[in-house]
């Protein structure tokens, strides 16, 4: 299993890292992770794919929505890369023409790995309810689960745990159901 490694960072820190690496910038601290594993991709990928042609791309569909895998959040002083950011174009009619956003997304997604799980949870996740994220998504690949989480009243509220082969509707992308089933590799046999 590949490990994190933190240690006091800076911002040219973090511009300075090989590509084959994920940093952040959380609390001061250089949060530097490997690239995610295939089942990882697989997840983002075919979750975004899910929601960028109906909210974003699709004219027939709900639309209103950016939606990117990876995107350089300047949070204050956080530099957070969430595995899918969304915005509402109400928000953020056009996005920056830079490498990163200054605008919270309107919701986020961290795709769980057993190097990543304890620092999307217990570092990142405060952090997006600090900005005034109001939703985020936790899915793990591994026990194939999403859960949904809202933020109320300054802290996170566990919405709904969904798992295996569900198909839901899940705020704030509830006009459209989602088949979990798409985002996990096949089982095996």
């Amino acid at each position: 299993m590949a490990r994190i490694a933190r240690r006091p960072g800076t911002y040219e820190d973090l511009l300075a890292l090989p590509e084959h690496l994920v940093g952040e910038l959380i609390n001061g601290e250089l949060i530097v992770s490997p690239r995610p594993a295939m089942r990882h991709l697989l997840a983002v990928d075919g979750l975004g794919d899910d929601l960028r042609g109906p909210f974003g791309r699709d004219p027939s569909g709900p639309g209103g929505w950016w939606i990117v895998s990876e995107a350089e959040l300047h949070l204050g002083r956080d530099v957070l890369v969430p595995d899918l950011a969304g915005w509402r174009r109400e928000r953020m009619p056009l996005p920056p023409d830079a490498p990163f956003v200054e605008i919270a997304p309107d919701w986020v997604c961290e795709v769980l790995s057993p190097s990543t799980e304890a620092v999307d949870r217990k570092l990142k996740l405060p952090k997006f309810g600090a900005a005034g994220i109001p939703h985020a998504w936790l899915v793990n690949p591994i026990a194939r689960t999403l859960e949904a989480y809202e933020r109320q009243a300054d802290r996170w509220s566990l919405v709904a745990t969904f798992s295996n082969d569900d198909r839901a509707r899940i705020v704030p992308f509830d006009a459209i159901e989602l088949d979990l089933a798409r985002l996990w590799l096949p089982e095996d046999e």
